[in-house]
């Protein structure tokens, strides 16, 4: 199925997709490069529940596990307005296994 194809039928409502979470997360992770930017946070927590400022260290620790949260809950319905709007990406996300249409062949040639 092309990019159109995909962007029609899915706005008419004629196909299901599906998107794995576990690999949608693990995409928009790793593209958001979000190791390096948790980690040095992270570590900046640590420090400063260390160094006296325990209640400002918990707060930051804290902060950036729900910023990673956040990032990885919302992970699927990122890939599928990127698939959306993105030819490259579409065949990206199907290629990878990310993205799973179904319902296209029978609804979309009745």
């Amino acid at each position: 199925m092309t990019h159109e194809e995909f962007v029609a039928a899915y706005r008419e409502g004629k196909l299901s997709v599906h998107i794995d979470p576990k690999l949608a997360a693990q995409l928009v992770t790793r593209q958001m490069m979000l190791s390096l930017v948790l980690l040095p946070v992270l570590g900046l927590a640590v420090a400063l529940a260390l160094t006296g400022y325990l209640i400002t260290g918990v707060v930051l620790f804290v902060t950036a596990l729900g910023f990673r949260f956040l990032v990885r809950r919302s992970s699927q319905g990122f890939i599928l307005k990127q698939s959306l709007e993105d030819p490259r990406y579409y065949e990206q996300a199907v290629t990878a296994g990310i993205l799973v249409v179904s319902g296209a062949e029978q609804k979309i040639g009745a």
